[in-house]
């Protein structure tokens, strides 16, 4: 907890100086020269009024008094909250090779409900677009809030030849929200300072055999403030294992080095589960937010409790005589 007019918390001294005056004042008024008539009413009082009861009012009193600076001083404290300015791009691989089968039911299927697991588990004020790549990339939907419509375009796509790893993460960079295409020297233009954070999840099996060089793309990403993580999927060599696959050996190293150079993190499910599971993860990740929020409402309102537990508690067990 962090609070945003420290200097009130110098309040908390001047409460034990207040108790003991307070209570330094209710030792020279009593009187102890009181006479009883009935010393057995006096008696039973005593024993019914216990000391940890007859205490408590003062007790809750002061607990109150010593939360009043905490609320002055305006504490914030860290919350989640939905990333609203947030934007993130899937780009998905959709080469032919994304039809091999030992990623059950296919990498191309475990690609598609992973990917609406993900844009499912947003929040809804979060935007999120799509982009696929083979020979070339194609941008099939800019950043929207619209969810269940991205959804089922992710469900419409369907494989092509080639695999065009740069170009697809190129496409998804320029979808983002104050983002542009490099010249063709690769320069950018000046950029608006205030940039929306931008996203993109990069899902790819195979190697780059067309278009622009990947770490070429993953530098522009990161000149335009992007994060990139990156999803390998399928096996790591070509061989017989049982199951039905097309074409080449997953490029770890070029995932990895892209997903580093933009302060990304690279993943390789084994399966489509651990593939589903690490879309949901990264769906809170990016979709949330650690923000500082101000509570002082809160503190104010406990406040307001404890003086009116310790009025109910200063009634409820006042001695009766009788």
């Amino acid at each position: 907890m962090t609070f945003l007019w420290p200097a009130f918390l110098w309040g908390l001294a001047v409460v034990p100086l207040a108790v003991l005056g307070a209570a330094a004042v209710a030792r020279r008024r009593r009187r102890p020269s009181l006479v009883f008539s009935r010393l057995d009413a006096v008696a039973d009082a005593a024993r019914g009024t216990r000391a940890t009861r007859r205490y408590a009012a003062t007790a809750v009193f002061v607990v109150a008094l010593m939360v009043v600076p905490v609320a002055l001083a305006r504490p914030t404290i860290p919350l989640l909250v939905p990333a609203d300015r947030a934007a993130v791009m899937l780009a998905i691989d959709i080469s032919g090779s994304m039809m091999s089968q030992d990623v059950k039911p296919s990498r191309l299927r475990a690609a598609q409900e992973a990917a609406k697991t993900f844009v499912l588990g947003l929040p809804g004020h979060v935007r999120a677009g799509l982009v696929v790549f083979a020979g070339y990339a194609t941008l099939l939907s800019p950043p929207t809030t619209d969810h269940a419509q991205l959804a089922r375009t992710i469900d419409g796509i369907s494989v092509q030849h080639r695999t065009a790893i740069g170009d697809g993460l190129l496409e998804a960079v320029a979808a983002l929200p104050g983002r542009v295409r490099p010249a063709p020297d690769g320069s950018l233009p000046p950029l608006p300072r205030d940039l929306p954070p931008g996203f993109v999840v990069l899902l790819s099996d195979g190697q780059n055999n067309s278009g622009t060089d990947p770490m070429q793309a993953a530098d522009v990403a990161r000149r335009e403030s992007v994060t990139v993580y990156t999803v390998g999927i399928g096996t790591e060599s070509v061989g017989d294992n049982g199951a039905f696959m097309i074409g080449g050996a997953l490029d770890e190293t070029t995932l990895r080095d892209m997903a580093r150079h933009t302060g990304g993190l690279y993943y390789h499910p084994q399966t489509g589960r651990d593939l589903t599971d690490i879309y949901h993860r990264l769906a809170r990740a990016i979709g949330w937010q650690q923000r500082r929020t101000e509570v002082t409402g809160g503190v104010a309102a406990g406040v307001a409790g404890l003086l009116v537990a310790a009025l109910l508690v200063s009634v409820l067990t006042k001695p009766m005589l009788a």
